[in-house]
């Protein structure tokens, strides 16, 4: 997607007309829609636009207070993000008790290069507010006695620090539509499996079940549907025989946090592109997204199919 172009979502609750409501007020304003994608998800209306303002015939101050009411009518909730408002990208981290992503985005993100902050860590549990105090960062915790997070107070958290990327690390919930539509391709998830094998919970267990020989680790965008979303960055290991859940664990957890961290890396940089269900790079030469360079070194190259219809037409032509 053009990074110039200006991002609108929409969401709330499915009606007829909505469309036609939303476009025909741009183009009232000269605003030309560049691309358009909506989705409806347990009742629930999403409708992201990518527009261009270049020959707007109002300001954006203007813009935003005219689909601010618009929506408001309607009864929906808008966000126009303008690709000027922010040279770095605020980021807030989503976990729940396991520390390693966590941490490894905090070393990457302190990076003096690393063109993005971590604004806030949220989580289901009080579990990570130490590491989170360590790194002067702000925590908050939205989850009840049983880790059931409020998803109302979630949202207000990422307004409230003008979050453009979400981060779970190892958030052991799943976020509603509410959320996700919220956040169209700005939530990256780590999953420890290489999806889609083993979607869900237990996937480490479920590579053991099924006697794998490679399991690995894999951070995608998240989308309303269960591990589904468009793949950024893969990491594999061997499974050794007789091995445990214990024993991946410690196997996949530096991997997670390694694939999170690239994944991490290449969305703050503008080096992926999304589109029918799946990522690009805009620039590879400094992308990792999956197995290193030596490993395709020791990969063999031969024997590979050939084309034999040379060879049948010769025999052909000598049997006649």
């Amino acid at each position: 997607m053009n990074p110039d172009l200006t991002e609108i979502t929409v969401v709330g609750d499915d009606d007829t007309g909505l469309l036609a409501e939303i476009t025909s007020l741009l183009f009232e304003r000269d605003i030309n829609i560049e691309d358009l994608d909506q989705a409806v998800k347990d009742g629930l209306f999403r409708m992201t636009m990518h527009v261009d303002i270049s020959r707007m015939s109002c300001s954006k101050t203007d813009l935003r207070e005219a689909l601010t009411d618009r929506c408001g009518e309607l009864g929906m909730d808008v966000t126009v993000r303008f690709p000027s408002e922010s040279d770095t990208r605020s980021i807030a981290v989503l976990a729940t008790k396991e520390s390693h992503c966590l941490e490894a985005l905090l070393d990457e993100c302190t990076a003096a290069e690393f063109p993005g902050t971590i604004d806030v860590v949220i989580g289901n549990h009080p579990d990570l507010k130490p590491v989170a105090r360590r790194n002067d960062i702000p925590f908050h915790d939205v989850g009840d006695e049983n880790g059931s997070p409020d998803e109302c107070e979630l949202l207000d958290r990422l307004e409230e620090y003008g979050t453009d990327l979400v981060v779970l690390a190892r958030y052991m919930r799943i976020l509603s539509p509410e959320v996700v539509f919220r956040y169209r391709n700005r939530i990256i998830n780590v999953h420890p499996s290489l999806l889609p094998a083993f979607p869900g919970a237990s996937a480490y267990m479920q590579a053991i079940e099924e006697g794998v020989r490679i399991a690995g680790v894999t951070a995608h965008y998240v989308t309303p549907d269960l591990d589904q979303g468009p793949i950024i960055t893969q990491r594999a290991f061997n499974v050794p025989d007789d091995a445990t859940e214990e024993d991946l664990q410690a196997l996949g957890q530096p991997l997670e946090a390694d694939a999170l961290v690239e994944a991490v890396r290449l969305h703050v940089t503008d080096n992926l592109i999304t589109g029918r269900g799946r990522t690009h790079f805009r620039d590879e030469s400094d992308a990792n997204p999956g197995l290193p360079q030596e490993i395709d070194d020791l990969s063999p190259s031969h024997p590979v199919d050939e084309s034999i219809s040379g060879d049948c037409e010769s025999k052909s032509t000598a049997d006649d």
